[in-house]
């Protein structure tokens, strides 16, 4: 409502809680769907770790999905030689928020992701791979949904299907924020897991990395104070770096071999759908057009693409005298 349809009455009650909001460093919702965040900059608040981490991540009016997007460069690194380039990475989430009656937010998140020739930077379908010499069949990343509760305490780490059993103690939710130059903040979160894997080395010769998984993710976000200190953005936008260490990719058909894989991206905020590289956009269109829009409602499991190759991939068949690929034997320095 605006204009000579506000009444006078209405329009004191708008500017005494506007007034309010900027005491207490609220938020003054600019419309019924977008509800009150803190906006006061308080790097030992719980509340306003919550509410500016959502702001990050997502749009916290639930009328609006936020895309974000990531590329980089995946590596493959083993013992006694250079760690090596293999593919690039190249993919998007959308995502929508709901508020949860104890003020903290609900994330309800798609995420696909393609890998790209190093040489050609197409879109790949199959992948030569050099450890093994022999061409495997590409599958993307596809995790519909991922989603997580952002409260004012440290959320419970993924439980991936019930596979991961973690529970660590309940304690305020406190980031690792810095104040960085020319007015930013900059944010570094991390985790570190060790849990059983759904890809079983039984069942799963050629594709199983061993009977667990050790997964380590690390994000680093740049942001601007004025906008994280903005009330009427609902979303923060932010540019940074994400790095990831995995076990080898299970399409890579690589068995138990000794060494990992290892992400490096940066990532940040896309306007619309419409500024994501044309290629990726029409292959996501393609496999489902769900792909394109954040989900509406919460649901799940969650379950990261280990875990969602279980369910919608069978296992390879395994060649006559198969062994996974050995790293090459240890250097010998001249005269030793």
């Amino acid at each position: 409502m605006s204009g000579p349809e506000l009444s006078r009455r209405e329009s004191l009650g708008l500017a005494t809680m506007a007034a309010a909001a900027g005491v207490l460093g609220l938020a003054a919702p600019a419309r019924a769907t977008a509800p009150a965040f803190l906006t006061r900059v308080d790097f030992k608040d719980p509340k306003w770790n919550r509410d500016a981490y959502a702001r990050l991540d997502m749009d916290l009016d639930p009328t609006k999905q936020k895309v974000g997007w990531f590329r980089g460069t995946v590596y493959g690194v083993r013992d006694n030689e250079a760690v090596r380039s293999l593919f690039q990475v190249d993919g998007f989430s959308v995502v929508r928020s709901q508020q949860l009656p104890d003020g903290s937010w609900r994330r309800m998140l798609r995420e696909i992701g393609f890998y790209r020739d190093l040489q050609t930077g197409q879109l790949m379908d199959t992948w030569h791979n050099p450890y093994t010499n022999e061409d495997v069949r590409v599958v993307p990343i596809a995790n519909d949904p991922f989603n997580f509760t952002i409260s004012e305490f440290l959320p419970e780490p993924p439980s991936y299907g019930g596979l991961n059993k973690e529970k660590p103690p309940k304690r305020p939710f406190l980031m690792n924020w810095t104040d960085g130059p020319d007015g930013t903040v900059h944010l570094s979160t991390d985790i570190h897991l060790f849990y059983p894997s759904a890809l079983q080395p039984d069942k799963w010769p050629r594709e199983s990395s061993g009977a667990f998984n050790r997964v380590s993710e690390m994000f680093h976000y740049v942001v601007k104070r004025r906008d994280l200190e903005d009330p009427a953005m609902t979303h923060v936008p932010a540019v940074g770096s994400w790095s990831r260490i995995t076990p080898w990719l299970p399409w890579m058909l690589m068995g138990q071999a000794a060494g990992c894989i290892s992400y490096f991206c940066t990532f940040g905020t896309a306007p619309s759908i419409d500024q994501l590289p044309a290629d990726v956009v029409a292959k996501a269109r393609a496999m489902d057009a769900k792909w394109l829009s954040a989900p509406d409602s919460d649901y799940g499991p969650s379950l990261s693409s280990l875990e969602n190759y279980a369910h919608q991939q069978t296992p390879a068949p395994v060649p006559a005298g198969w062994a996974p690929p050995a790293p090459p034997p240890p250097r010998i320095l001249p005269g030793r």
